[in-house]
């Protein structure tokens, strides 16, 4: 079993145990050697209510650490879940150990305001 399988086995693990609504969505984190991603999903219709990541143009033009650009990332889909009027969702780190970026991006959506 490759590393990939192990990964997306405990994808499946923790997807079976979560999912969002319409009014409590999954904030889902994908992890990239380069960026990072986070989405709003709304598990019942299948749809991604809003979007953030490091390749923003706002983001992407500071020059900042990996970690410190996750923390914006969050920053900034907890702005875009306030406009949506959104204050509570579900973390999905998405096979990830919360740890470095991926605990970034919860603490930037803390403080802008979201709750999990």
């Amino acid at each position: 079993m490759s590393k990939v399988d192990k990964k997306q086995k405990i994808r499946y693990r923790i997807r079976k145990k979560i999912g969002g609504t319409s009014q409590k969505p999954r904030l889902a984190v994908f992890r990239s050697n380069t960026a990072i991603y986070v989405q709003l999903i709304d598990d019942v219709t299948g749809t991604t209510l809003a979007a953030a990541s490091s390749k923003d143009k706002e983001i992407a033009a500071q020059k900042v650490t990996r970690v410190e650009q996750s923390k914006l990332v969050g920053q900034a889909i907890a702005r875009k879940a306030t406009e949506l009027g959104l204050t509570t969702v579900i973390f999905d780190r998405g096979g990830n150990l919360y740890h470095g970026r991926v605990k970034s991006v919860a603490d930037g959506a803390r403080e802008g305001g979201l709750q999990f």
